[in-house]
């Protein structure tokens, strides 16, 4: 159970709560993110105040982090305090330890703030899932934020690191951990990672390993889910996940990686992380206007094209919606970076703010699209119809439709 709390941490606790719930009834948000910002502006170690007693997983990565933190409080079992709505950032975090009296968390953190979460609640186990160029506008450089990990990660002494073995920024960053579970998992982009980090010069990928002339190369694994089997530490489990594509395999093997690490046993958790069909509405049905639809989330050059590998080779229309706001970062130019040339014979009808651009990027893909300005320029169809968007994009599309 959390520790004592002062007059100040109790003032700042129910100023939480009020504050959130007066944000989700006047609509103006999710109440996870406004609450905490109050809450730690009237005691600023809150969160460490707050994590004292309880046991925590933490997830990091540019992809992947919502997902593998769901399976990881699925897993676990019982109770878990966690940060579902995907609020990454302290906040978020306040938000999420608040409303519960778990002595377990699991937090999703965002890239730039998983020294100071790691200060404040002082995980047993951190997943590390991978590294890639997000907002171009107001992310940092991977190469900074690797370097930070493996700065302040160097220095852990009391944690396991749970580590994508196949990305070398994320080898980088974990290497000098003394506790490491490296994990042999589906990484198709490597673009943020064709130089060594250690000697600048040319990484090379091959089948199923990488190596650098410097030395630097890909770890030992102890878990790997390269197909629908899972291995850790030995064992074999059976992955039969109701939620699609090689990422998700990553995200599980990550996550019972991880709880594998707190003593949680594997068989029992996989049979939880196996059921979960949907995540914060990521792949959920749909009712929008008449449409059945599914909706899928992409928020970079790397998840759009996990997610578009994820789409098969299928000829039928997809609707994409890009839009450019502070949450997605407001230069689209990163659109260059997918290969959009996959959906050729396909038809996509272009949504979002941003849809011009993306109309754009599609036809020097040789990819026939479609802009939409009104409903009207849609086809009738009978078939459930993927929706793929950014993150607010997603989060209209989520807002205005109903589940089926």
């Amino acid at each position: 159970m959390p520790g004592r709390f002062s007059f100040r941490d109790d003032l700042a606790k129910g100023a939480v709560r009020t504050v959130n719930l007066l944000s989700r009834l006047s609509a103006r948000g999710s109440g996870t993110v406004a609450g905490g910002r109050v809450g730690l502006a009237i005691a600023p170690n809150l969160l460490a105040h707050l994590a004292d007693g309880r046991e925590f997983i933490l997830v990091s990565g540019t992809n992947g982090k919502t997902t593998t933190a769901a399976m990881i409080a699925s897993g676990w079992g019982g109770e878990v305090a966690w940060n579902a709505t995907g609020s990454n950032m302290p906040p978020g975090h306040v938000a999420a330890l608040v409303n519960s009296t778990s002595n377990r968390a699991v937090l999703e953190v965002d890239e730039a703030w998983l020294f100071a979460a790691t200060r404040a609640t002082k995980p047993r186990v951190i997943a590390l899932l991978n590294l890639s160029r997000d907002q171009l506008d107001r992310a940092n450089e991977v190469r900074l934020v690797a370097e930070r990990w493996r700065g302040f990660l160097s220095n852990e002494r009391d944690l396991t690191v749970v580590a994508n073995a196949n990305d070398p920024l994320v080898v980088y960053a974990a290497e000098l951990v003394p506790s490491v579970a490296w994990c042999d998992v589906p990484t198709p982009w490597h673009i943020d990672a064709v130089s060594c980090p250690v000697c600048t010069k040319p990484v090379h990928f091959e089948e199923e390993t990488w190596w650098s002339e410097c030395g630097f190369a890909k770890p030992t694994v102890i878990a790997t889910a390269l197909t629908d089997e899972l291995f850790v530490d030995g064992e074999s489990y059976a992955l039969k996940l109701e939620l699609p594509g090689s990422f998700n395999r990553s995200n599980a093997a990550m996550a019972l990686t991880a709880l594998s690490r707190v003593g949680v046993d594997v068989t029992a958790a996989l049979s939880k992380v196996n059921a979960l069909a949907s995540v914060a509405g990521r792949f959920s049905l749909r009712r929008w206007k008449g449409h059945c639809i599914r909706l899928l989330l992409a928020k970079n050059p790397a998840g759009f094209t996990a997610m578009l590998a994820t789409l098969g080779e299928v000829n039928d229309d997809l609707w994409m919606a890009i839009n450019a706001r502070v949450a997605d970062g407001h230069d689209p130019s990163w659109l260059y970076d997918v290969p959009f040339e996959l959906l050729r014979g396909r038809r996509v009808y272009c949504f979002g703010e941003r849809r011009l651009d993306l109309a754009v990027r599609l036809d020097y893909a040789g990819v026939d699209y479609v802009v939409v300005h009104g409903e009207r320029a849609l086809p009738v169809s009978d078939s459930v119809i993927d929706v793929l968007a950014n993150y607010t994009a997603f989060q209209e599309w989520r807002a205005g439709s109903t589940a089926c």
